[in-house]
């Protein structure tokens, strides 16, 4: 197939975008599939198939590697020809995992990978997110969101309003990936400056409790019948899971699988297929969930409808774990894709 390989993008997950896109490409090449690499500049402007393979081949396999570039146009002119099979997204962050890039993917009637324009625009919102798996019934930490607007009208009272939650804190953009803007917060006097990092980012922010649990992550894929990849455990090696963690350094660790006993691996399986329904999602997602100590209680952290596809992301990770390896990965969500955009032409 002919498939239109979208990669970098305007969010603060950039670079993150490049070095899985490098990936994605290789698998893809190694299904013998026709790659047609697209890649968007931090302006939203898309570059020419030639300077898109070259960021592709020039940049390395960390967000420190990545070779920058400038895009020509306001929309690659493949897309408007009917040329492509079908898009592979693989856009972290705003302006694409949020719902923006999926919609002009439908307006244009090109098939693509991973979850539609609505669950991708709510996953992408963790305010909205939180109060769908609420009305599901299902636990995540407690919270509070809170607007610029509120902020600015009264950052005092609404410092309080965090401290009521107990510390530690995390302090979150609402609507951003890769643990950009992220704050963790011990004491009340760490309040005021973690809410500002955070409008930086994002004008709506989300302040949760601090949980004390192991961090636990399933894949799952699937659009009628979602079934779910052996969890894994992220033992950050800074104060929390952040971007260095993830991107720049060597200091966490990813356990695969997760050192969970037959029960605890059945629930987290559970809970994350019934997340995923719970949303809308299809194609594929990654849930991150929280194995509360000493309650042994499971709480829905978030969901990522474009997880990693770097060389060390856990969502390829833990489905070759579960006897699924990175290119037959990527070659079952094409085929989802093509089934998804079937269905709905009827």
């Amino acid at each position: 197939m002919r498939v239109g390989l979208i990669f970098g993008g305007r969010s603060g997950e950039h670079e993150v975008s490049i070095v899985s896109a490098r990936a994605v490409r290789n698998a893809l090449e190694e299904r013998s599939h026709d790659v047609v690499p697209m890649a968007i500049d931090r302006r939203g402007l898309w570059a020419g198939a030639e300077v898109s393979a070259e960021v592709l081949d020039r940049s390395g396999d960390r967000t420190d590697s990545v070779v920058p570039f400038e895009g020509m146009d306001r929309l690659a002119p493949s897309l408007l020809g009917g040329q492509l099979d079908v898009a592979f997204p693989v856009l972290h962050g705003p302006y694409g995992e949020d719902g923006t890039i999926q919609g002009l993917l439908e307006t244009l009637g090109v098939p693509y990978v991973g979850c539609g324009v609505a669950a991708s625009a709510v996953c992408m919102d963790k305010a909205l997110t939180k109060r769908l798996l609420a009305a599901a019934g299902l636990d995540t930490p407690d919270w509070i969101e809170l607007s610029r607007h509120e902020f600015r009208a009264g950052s005092g009272t609404v410092a309080g309003a965090c401290t009521g939650l107990g510390f530690p804190l995390f302090v979150k953009p609402a609507r951003l990936g890769s643990s950009v803007g992220i704050s963790k917060v011990e004491t009340p006097d760490g309040v005021v400056a973690a809410l500002e990092e955070a409008f930086r980012h994002d004008t709506l922010v989300v302040v949760e409790r601090g949980v004390d649990a192991q961090e636990i992550e399933v894949p799952v894929i699937g659009n009628h019948e979602p079934r779910a990849a052996v969890p894994g455990e992220v033992v950050p090696g800074h104060a929390f899971y952040d971007y260095a963690d993830k991107y720049l350094d060597d200091a966490c660790r990813l356990l695969v699988p997760a050192p969970l006993d037959h029960e605890e691996r059945e629930r987290a399986e559970t809970l994350a297929v019934a997340a995923y329904r719970s949303l809308g999602c299809e194609g594929m997602a990654r849930v991150d969930l929280f194995l509360e100590r000493g309650t042994g209680r499971y709480l829905v952290n978030e969901v990522n409808t474009i997880p990693g596809f770097t060389p060390i992301s856990m969502f390829p990770k833990l489905w070759e774990a579960s006897g699924l390896p990175y290119a037959a990965l990527v070659e079952r969500l094409l085929e989802l894709a093509l089934e998804r955009h079937r269905e709905r032409a009827g």
